[in-house]
């Protein structure tokens, strides 16, 4: 029988609201307070948001909602109701952070300390909703679609896509603001990489529970996440355990955490990052 999704509990909703929202705020703060006034972009949906308020001197509030809705349905369908809610609640808050901030004076003039401090709070900002659930940039999406068509990895496509914007922005600003913009998007994405713990589009998950069924069944029917059942002993008392192995996406992570946290809270769960994975289930056409 399929597992009985269970309702978010108040303070675990609250906990993830908050860090969601404090993300958002962080990216707001990253954009309107030293990227934009110093014509420095980011990667991906971003930096194409930047580049259209520069050219349209329209807010770059109003694009990043604009492009990143079609997102919210296609995360909808590939990882989830809490996904795509909590995707929607991050880019509000974005939006409105940035609506709020435009009027303010950035901090620094100087381009470098600008690209420097200015991917240092974006990285941040991104990788806590990333962390708490949610996403402020459909980048990888369009990858993870893009990729059952085309024979090259998902991470591949989002470099050449992140290649692509931020060259453009050498012919709309000048190439040393392309320069200061390769600076901001690297250090985003290492700040990311921290504050997510792992940048990978493929991790690797071991949980060890007594309710090892129920979860696993869980991961079936509501992760869509074929999971393989291994035998393991207890090194201290010697009793028989069963392990759970799966492969999930970087993006699904936050909903196995709390499936697991649902079922049984006192299970052990380790997250690994994988760099390929060949063969078996995990396939580009079953990345829903």
């Amino acid at each position: 029988m399929p597992t009985q999704h269970r309702r978010m509990t108040k303070s675990t909703l609250l906990r993830r609201s908050v860090f969601l929202f404090i993300g958002a705020a962080l990216m707001s703060v990253g954009l309107e307070i030293f990227l934009v006034p110093n014509k420095i972009i980011d990667g991906g949906i971003t930096g194409i948001s930047i580049i259209l308020s520069y050219l349209t001197h329209w807010q770059v509030g109003i694009f990043l909602t604009i492009l990143n809705i079609p997102f919210l349905f296609i995360g909808y369908k590939m990882i989830g109701k809490t996904f795509a809610l909590s995707t929607f609640f991050a880019i509000l808050v974005m939006s409105i952070g940035t609506a709020l901030l435009h009027p303010v004076k950035e901090l620094t003039n100087d381009p470098l300390l600008a690209a420097v401090f200015g991917g240092i709070i974006l990285g941040i900002g991104v990788g806590m909703v990333i962390r708490f659930g949610g996403s402020l940039d459909g980048t990888e999406i369009i990858a993870i679609l893009v990729s059952k068509k085309l024979p090259f990895s998902v991470g591949e496509i989002v470099m050449f896509f992140n290649l692509f914007i931020l060259g453009s922005a050498g012919f709309v600003y000048s190439w040393d603001r392309a320069m200061y913009s390769l600076i901001a998007y690297f250090i985003a994405y290492k700040m990311i990489d921290v504050t997510i713990e792992g940048f990978d589009e493929s991790k690797s998950v071991w949980i060890i529970s007594d309710r090892f069924r129920q979860i696993g069944e869980a991961i079936l029917d509501r992760l869509g996440r074929g999971v393989t059942y291994l035998e393991g002993e207890g090194g201290f008392t010697g009793e028989d355990k069963k392990v759970i192995f799966c492969v999930i996406t970087r993006l699904e992570e936050a909903k196995l955490k709390s499936i697991v946290d649902e079922l049984d809270p006192k299970a052990f769960l380790a997250v690994g990052n994988i760099h390929d994975v060949k063969g078996g289930r995990f396939k580009k056409k079953d990345i829903h």
